[in-house]
């Protein structure tokens, strides 16, 4: 019995569990997931700032091919080929791009050569404020200290001209390429995505958006075309009457500003205002065409645009001035421009993809 070697107890170790609670860990998941979206939100919109030059110009003739594509189906049902109809329609196009350059470059050119008699008239006119500017630039030199305004030379706008137009002409001739490239193909692109899709629920969801997206685009811009040629006719007549110089230019430039909600009639209101200080005698003058077309384009946009537009889709004003605001940070009066269609085409994409249910709300 001695032979027998005594047991030996080994102390018992205990073992150390999680610190943290379980139920803990699950709280953290919705972050992770918050986090992984805002991270991918900061990395596309890098992306879109830093790829606009290509990026733009494509995604402007996608919108505008999605628009058109009821007149290439139309051309293709009657055996017309969709080559030729894109071929016809960037013709167009191009024929009103030269037209509004050649309507628009002789005033403008008047405009830049009468620059110093323009700003004379323009101090002449607010000469009233000149005792206020006065104390302003008084109290700004006792807290900031005296400024020096020497060698400050008059600004040459033609470097800028040239720095903005050298890229935009490459932007615009990859815009007209890629135009005709999505009205000639699309039909063949919009079957190869179906493709893509493995179920049939997938494909027909997808062909009821793209439907809705052409639907919705076309409608939207038709309407808002007409509204806009309307306005700039009127614009132009008032211009006529009331004595301004080259009142088609204003009608046309009228027209075009209008694509864009709220900045595009501020510009023009400025564009009409300051032509008025330099064309008429009086501050009250100058001040009738920018009333008369703040009348107009309130009346439009609050009862006109909505009672018509609203029918097809439903935009919310916040809705568009964020998108207005974010695209026009992003890709400047381009992308002023698109942020009503690029707003319609999300929405579209959002109420099929996330369709409303109705609920019953308590009394």
């Amino acid at each position: 019995m001695d032979d027998i070697p005594a047991k030996r107890e080994t102390p018992h170790t205990p073992i150390i569990s999680d610190p943290q609670p379980v139920e803990s860990v699950g709280a953290w998941a919705p972050l992770g997931h918050a986090a992984t979206v805002g991270i991918f939100l900061l990395l596309f919109g890098a992306f879109l700032y830093l790829g606009r030059a290509i990026l733009l110009p494509i995604v402007l003739a996608a919108t505008v091919a999605l628009t058109l594509a009821p007149v290439v189906q139309f051309g293709k049902r009657h055996g017309v080929s969709p080559w030729i109809t894109a071929l016809l329609i960037v013709l167009f196009a191009l024929g009103l791009l030269g037209s509004a350059i050649t309507a628009m470059a002789g005033p403008v050119s008047e405009w830049i050569a009468r620059a110093p008699e323009i700003w004379s008239s323009i101090k002449g006119k607010f000469a009233v404020l000149d005792q206020p500017l006065a104390a302003a630039h008084q109290l700004q030199t006792a807290l900031l200290g005296e400024t020096t305004a020497s060698g400050i030379s008059t600004p040459n706008v033609v470097l800028p001209v040239v720095a903005f137009v050298t890229p935009a002409a490459g932007e615009l001739l990859l815009f007209f390429a890629m135009l005709v490239f999505f009205l000639a193909n699309q039909l063949d692109l919009r079957l190869r995505f179906v493709s893509l899709f493995a179920t049939r629920d997938s494909k027909l969801r997808f062909l009821r958006i793209m439907n809705d997206i052409e639907k919705n685009l076309t409608g939207y811009l038709f309407v808002v075309t007409i509204i806009n040629a309307a306005l700039g006719a009127i614009v132009a007549i008032g211009a006529l009457l009331l004595g301004f110089p080259n009142p088609a230019m204003f009608g046309l430039l009228a027209a075009l500003l209008n694509y864009v909600p709220y900045v595009g009639p501020a510009v023009m209101v400025v564009a009409l205002f300051g032509v008025g200080l330099v064309t008429f005698p009086s501050l009250g003058h100058a001040l009738l065409a920018p009333i008369g077309f703040i009348t107009m384009t309130a009346t439009e946009g609050h009862f006109i645009t909505p009672a018509i537009v609203g029918r097809r889709i439903t935009l919310n004003p916040l809705l568009i001035l964020l998108s207005l605001a974010f695209w026009t940070w992003m890709w400047g009066p381009v992308g002023a421009f698109l942020a009503v269609p690029l707003s319609i085409v999300g929405l579209v994409v959002f109420n099929h993809v996330f369709p409303a249910e109705e609920t019953k709300l308590p009394d």
